[in-house]
């Protein structure tokens, strides 16, 4: 599926200089913005959404974008440019250049001058762009996210700390949720076997194990608990509609109490394991995104991350003198609620030309939730 694009241009002022003819890309995801650059046709910075025609992925998506330059030919174009208060930093022509002149700064200082800045994404979650040396190479990243992820940074200095090789390398971190990570060489690895998912499960282990012993250390450095103390504010609209909802929410303390029992400690979890977000270059991988990442029950991270019983079963052996098992399995259905707890944050924390990236993921994951929830008392 390709997507239509269309561009209103600002110029480095925030001044309004026109739409630019619509074209397609062959890249369907909206937040996905290297295609849109390349075929702009001029020197373009993508800084937000302002709407999309239909749901994502797909359709026709109109950006506003900032240009240094003033080309020929503009269509005109009536957009609001008004600030809004939830606007990200990295959204807005000055916030963007401000980001771009940060990083410059931070790879001369640590001896990577004379890079070429390729944007990559940018949505209401982060704006990243990629740093090429003169051969085309990558070398390093800049990563820059709203407030509510604005932890990611610590979070990778501490796991660095502890296991290096397992999380990507942070050259510099700087205000408003901007950091500079060095390039990970390799490719996601979705569609890994079991096999796969259990050594990064393992690896994930002493890091969690290590983290355990040190909660004051994560709330310090800005680490959220994992909470659902507003699901049933969330999900109050949806009872009515959706079967097997109200019997899941009325059940949720009995079975939150049961995964205590279980007697694993609260530790860093990833909150968002997905093969997605691991990095192999064949001989070695590297957990990367790391923005979701809370105090919990280690168990989160085994039930997202997808996987047969046999990858549970060997992740649950690394955790004696509980029932690791037993909790990933009381889990299930709770982190799909978590999920959804998650994605109506968001929804809170943006501005409304944003919704559209998350608009069904909170009732998608409440019914994932009750859908495990009925499987599993279809099995008992």
């Amino acid at each position: 599926m390709s997507r239509t694009v269309s561009l209103v241009l600002v110029d480095p002022a925030g001044e309004l200089l026109g739409r630019l003819p619509p074209f397609t890309v062959g890249v369907q995801w909206w937040q996905e913005v290297s295609d849109v650059v390349a075929g702009a046709g001029i020197d373009v910075t993508v800084l937000r959404l302002l709407h999309g025609d239909q749901a994502p992925p797909g359709g026709h998506v109109t950006y506003l974008a900032m240009t240094p330059d003033r080309p020929a030919g503009l269509l005109p174009a009536g957009v609001d440019l008004a600030p809004h208060p939830l606007r990200a930093a990295y959204a807005e022509p000055a916030g963007a250049a401000a980001s771009l002149a940060w990083a410059a700064g931070a790879l001369d200082r640590v001896g990577l001058s004379g890079l070429t800045a390729r944007q990559q994404r940018t949505w209401n979650l982060s704006a990243i762009w990629r740093f090429d040396g003169p051969d085309g190479v990558p070398a390093a990243w800049l990563k820059q996210v709203p407030p509510f992820f604005a932890h990611e940074a610590a979070v990778l200095r501490l796991i660095g700390e502890v296991a290096p090789d397992l999380v990507p390398h942070l050259l510099a971190a700087g205000d408003e949720g901007r950091a500079l990570i060095a390039h990970v060489p390799g490719e996601d690895r979705y569609g890994a076997p079991p096999s796969f998912r259990a050594e990064v499960l393992a690896a994930l282990k002493p890091v969690q194990e290590h983290f355990a012993g040190r909660l004051p250390e994560l709330r310090a450095a800005g680490v959220p608990e994992i909470t659902l103390a507003r699901i049933f504010d969330i999900a109050k609209p949806y009872v009515s509609e959706m079967s097997g909802l109200a019997a899941l929410l009325d059940d949720l303390p009995a079975r939150l109490a049961a995964v205590d029992e279980c007697g694993l400690p609260d530790t860093l979890v990833h909150c968002d394991l997905h093969m997605g977000n691991v990095i192999s270059d064949g001989d070695s991988f590297t957990i990367v995104d790391w923005g979701d990442a809370a105090i919990g029950n280690p168990a989160f991270d085994a039930v997202r991350l997808p996987g047969e019983p046999e990858v549970l079963a060997a992740w649950a052996a690394q955790w004696p003198g509980g029932d690791a098992l037993r909790a990933a399995e009381l889990l299930q259905p709770v982190e799909s609620l978590r999920q959804a707890v998650v994605y109506d944050t968001f929804l809170a924390k943006i501005e409304p030309s944003e919704w559209p990236y998350h608009s069904d993921d909170v009732r998608r994951c409440l019914q994932t939730a009750v859908d495990l929830a009925t499987e599993q008392a279809g099995n008992s």
